[in-house]
């Protein structure tokens, strides 16, 4: 369910691939004006029927992890979520994060709107000179696409592990609980985007 409506009474929605969804759903969790989150699979070449971890995890279903992102579209932007998302994952490398390898780990995002689309490709562009590497980041139309929510298990999986999903909270996020790499979120454009002021919802 949603934390609260906007005041608009409409979410936005999206959904946002960049490798293991465990810890990129908890810096989303963390956000000012996402209202709610939900982990799943999504991109297997218009299969309808349930997907499970077990099935994903082969790497032949053609599903990425991925995490649905709903956002009070008067407190934060599609902007705003596309430059966390370029910060919080290498989107250069194809099929791959870290140790973590297989086309479920691929980059990429699914928009629900020309806005979301013109906002990605706008980000993507001027993110080029951050890397060395040309970005790989699949850009889909989420209309044409299946989201199958994931098992309980997983859904708000660090949370249940003890990390804080606090707004704001820029604590680093640990993205195996108690092993594996570490999201920093404390450095200075990521500073901006979850500081808990009023501000416009531009970059």
């Amino acid at each position: 369910c949603l934390d609260r409506m906007p005041a608009s009474g409409s979410a936005a929605v999206l959904v946002l691939a960049a490798g293991c969804f465990w810890s990129v759903e908890l810096v989303y969790q963390r956000l000012p004006g996402v209202l709610s989150t939900r982990v799943g699979y999504i991109g297997g070449g218009g299969n309808t029927l349930p997907v499970t971890y077990e099935d994903v995890t082969t790497g032949t279903t053609g599903h990425a992890e991925a995490v649905e992102v709903q956002f009070d579209p008067e407190i934060t932007s599609p902007a705003i979520l596309f430059d966390v998302f370029f910060q919080i994952h290498d989107p250069t490398t194809r099929n791959r994060q870290g140790g973590d390898v297989g086309t479920q780990y691929r980059s990429a995002v699914w928009y629900s709107t020309p806005t979301q689309r013109d906002a990605f490709e706008r980000l993507r562009e001027t993110r080029a000179i951050d890397h060395s590497s040309p970005i790989t980041t699949e850009l889909h139309n989420l209309a044409d696409a299946t989201f199958h929510p994931a098992e309980d298990y997983h859904q708000q999986y660090l949370e249940k592990g003890g990390q804080t999903a606090d707004k704001g909270d820029l604590s680093p996020v640990q993205c195996y609980g108690s092993r594996g790499p570490i999201k920093t979120l404390d450095k200075p454009r990521l500073r901006d985007h979850f500081a808990l002021l009023p501000r416009t919802n531009d970059l």
